[in-house]
Order: structure tokens, then C-alpha cells, then sequence
């Protein structure tokens, strides 16, 4: 498969954080979004109508007024929260966690791994000639690689798992319910997927290959080191199979 260079990818976003965007960008303007008419305050508060002069009703559709958009700010200020949390975890060039972020999921799942027995394991990814696209094509083309690279990890994991770049051409892969053997053959398989693909950069097709090491978590094993474990099984990999 060829992949034509069409500029930069737009991070993965539901509707959610498409909404928080929004309001987020709102907030930032200044503008404020138009409150809905108040309802009868006689029917909402239980006051008889009869009880309620001109102004005590002014001044109770007033309060109303105010309260609606009260709520209205508030949820908001909530989108608004949950797209600077968002972002704080994206990473800057890929549409995948950050380090920072990744490393706090792994720690969930270590946890989980812990309190359930559950298995759960670590992938390592190194790509491959990355001085070689970048010294030959230019950096653009590098980006442009691992962009596509971090597609191709999210559309080849489950919902439960987590992709995140680690820094660099590297990226990581947490995989829930898996053991290191499965762990293993997941690696292969996306291994063999990003082999598959090309990128197309202004009419030169970049090919991809990736190293890759896998490791099970443990309870008692700290989260830096079993991301450390899977990194020295990436570079064992990569020494017996060779130079790519």
C-alpha cells in the first residue's frame, strides 16, 4: 500500500474532544454562547403566580437567567479542562500518547496486573534506516514515516490497548490480556504490517521496517524497568535478524 504525502495528520479525536475543542477555542475568544430562555418561574420554583408581583418576577428570571448560564460555563470550563488534558497527553508530532503518558498507563496496567492476576505485557518498536530517510529526503519525510507508523500500530491493536511514542523513531505498545508468547507474535504481526506499506514521499516510496522486543508485566517488577526489559529484548531482536 502507498500512503501520498498530504501534510501533517490530525490527531485521533472522538466527538468528545472535537466538542471540548470547540469550546475550548469558544473560551479563548471571549464569546459567550446565548441562554436559553427561563422556563415559568412560577412552575419551576412552586410559588403561586398570584404571590408574584412584577418585580419579585423580573428579578427571580434574572436569577434564573444567570443560573442557566452558570451551568452553561461550567460544562464549558469542563470541555475546556478535558481538551488541555487531551493535549497534554498527545504527543507533538504522532496521534499517540506521549512518554509522560504512557508511562502512566503502563503503570495502571502493572497495577491491574497486580490487584487481578491479569497478564499483561510491553512492546518495544525501533525503526529501522530512520538516518537514512532523514538524511536522504529530509526530516519531513521522517515525520511523515512515523506518522504513518503510529496509524498503523493504532489500527492494528484493540480498544484496550495503548500506543505511545517513547521518544524518537521509538514507540511503545501496551497490550492488555496478554501473555509474553501472545505478546510476541503481536509484535511479529505488526511488525509485518508496517513492513508492508509504503509511504510515498513526493514520488519516492519509503519503505518501513521496525525492530521489536516484548515483555510480560510483572507485580513485582517497577514500570521503568520492564519498559527497559523490553527495550534490551528490541535490540537482542534486532542483533539476530541483522542489519535491516
Amino acid at each position: 500500500m502507498k500512503v501520498r504525502n498530504t501534510g501533517p495528520t490530525a490527531p485521533v479525536s472522538g466527538a468528545s474532544a472535537v466538542q471540548a475543542k470547540a469550546a475550548y477555542r469558544k473560551a479563548e475568544s471571549g464569546a459567550r454562547a446565548p441562554v436559553a430562555a427561563p422556563e415559568d418561574v412560577a412552575s419551576v420554583m412552586g410559588i403561586p403566580a398570584a404571590e408574584l408581583t412584577p418585580k419579585v418576577r423580573q428579578a427571580l428570571q434574572q436569577l434564573m437567567a444567570e443560573v442557566y448560564q452558570l451551568r452553561q460555563d461550567l460544562e464549558e470550563a469542563r470541555q475546556r479542562v478535558g481538551y488541555l488534558e487531551e493535549l497534554a497527553d498527545q504527543d507533538t508530532l504522532a496521534p499517540v500518547l506521549n512518554r509522560r503518558a504512557f508511562i502512566r498507563e503502563l503503570t495502571r496496567m502493572s497495577a491491574f496486573a497486580e490487584r487481578y492476576g491479569a497478564p499483561g505485557s510491553v512492546l518495544y518498536f525501533d525503526v529501522n534506516g530512520m538516518k537514512q530517510i532523514n538524511d536522504r529526503h529530509g526530516h519531513g519525510a521522517g515525520d511523515a514515516a512515523l506518522k504513518r507508523i503510529a496509524e498503523i500500530l493504532l489500527r492494528n491493536v484493540r480498544a484496550s490497548d495503548v500506543v505511545g511514542r517513547l521518544g524518537g523513531d521509538e514507540f511503545g505498545v501496551i497490550l492488555a490480556q496478554s501473555d509474553v508468547a501472545a505478546a510476541q507474535a503481536k509484535a511479529e504481526s505488526l511488525s509485518q504490517v508496517i513492513a508492508s506499506e509504503e509511504v510515498d514521499w513526493n514520488g519516492t516510496a519509503l519503505t518501513l521496517s521496525v525492530a521489536f522486543g516484548a515483555h510480560a508485566l510483572s507485580a513485582e517488577q517497577p514500570v521503568d524497568e520492564a519498559l527497559d526489559a523490553a527495550d534490551r529484548a528490541m535490540y537482542a531482536n534486532k542483533r539476530r535478524r541483522g542489519p535491516a
